[in-house]
């Protein structure tokens, strides 16, 4: 017996279930559940979890994920920046300039120096965004 067999099944779930097999045994196979049938099934979710839910239902797994409005499998990416602006310093005599970069991945870079004249600094953000790919 596995571990997911031997824990019992909550009432509102079995109650479902019985709701499901009545609809099932009434209509020919392959037949679209009712809104309201898959409405229960996704507040009982909300309740008990995805898989405790699909499983006892037979009800496919990632459709309901999708209906709880859960998140997503496929990764958002964070939109990317349309504008940067650099602004230069007032006075020609850099004494100690710091420049921070951040990915949309979450990678971020610093660059700290000390001289009279900056890195080029867009080589430097090409090279790293080419060293991300």
């Amino acid at each position: 017996m596995n571990r997911k067999s031997a824990q019992p099944i909550p009432e509102p779930i079995l109650q479902l279930q019985r709701q499901l097999e009545q609809f099932r045994s009434a209509r020919p196979k392959r037949t679209k559940l009712p809104e309201a049938l898959w409405q229960a099934a996704v507040e009982l979710a909300r309740q008990h979890g995805v898989y405790p839910v699909a499983h006892p239902l037979r009800l496919d797994y990632m459709r309901l994920k999708q209906r709880l409005g859960g998140p997503s499998t496929r990764h958002r990416k964070a939109p990317k920046p349309a504008f940067v602006e650099l602004v230069a310093p007032r006075s020609t005599a850099l004494e100690d300039c710091v420049i921070e970069f951040e990915s949309s991945g979450g990678a971020k870079m610093r660059i700290q120096w000390k001289a009279s004249a900056p890195p080029d600094w867009a080589s430097l953000l090409r090279a790293w965004r080419d060293a991300e790919r």
